[in-house]
């Protein structure tokens, strides 16, 4: 059966652990949500999941296969997408920009692995 399984996950910034040992678990057509109070690390546990940060610890597989260390791009590739609740903040900027803006984010990737990046997408 298709899905995706989180386990362990943990994240810190600095000296503070904002998600510890999460496990999660959704089949293909499924919904599932994430309770807790604000600040319980709900929103960081999302961009785990979904690539917009890699976990210090733990494992992230889709249909089997470990995508822990897959950029966002190929996670959406794999079928895994993202849409947020609230419009864009970047609603005034094309698409490319958008795009673009997120890759920035990446900083283990060169400026001209961005751009290769962004010209595949």
């Amino acid at each position: 059966m298709e899905q995706l399984v989180a386990k362990q996950l943990v994240k810190t910034y600095g000296k503070r652990t904002i998600v510890q040992d999460v496990d999660f678990e959704a089949r293909r057509g499924e919904i599932v949500g994430l309770l807790g109070p604000n600040g319980a690390g709900k929103t960081t546990t999302f961009g785990l999941i979904v690539g917009l940060g890699k976990p210090d610890r733990g494992k992230i597989v889709l249909d089997g296969r470990d995508i822990t260390e897959l950029s966002m791009y190929k996670r959406t590739r794999l079928g895994l997408g993202y849409l947020p609740q609230e419009p864009s903040v970047f609603r005034r900027l094309t698409v490319e920009e958008n795009l673009l803006g997120v890759l920035q984010l990446r900083k283990e990737l060169s400026n001209e692995e961005k751009q290769a990046t962004l010209t595949s997408l």
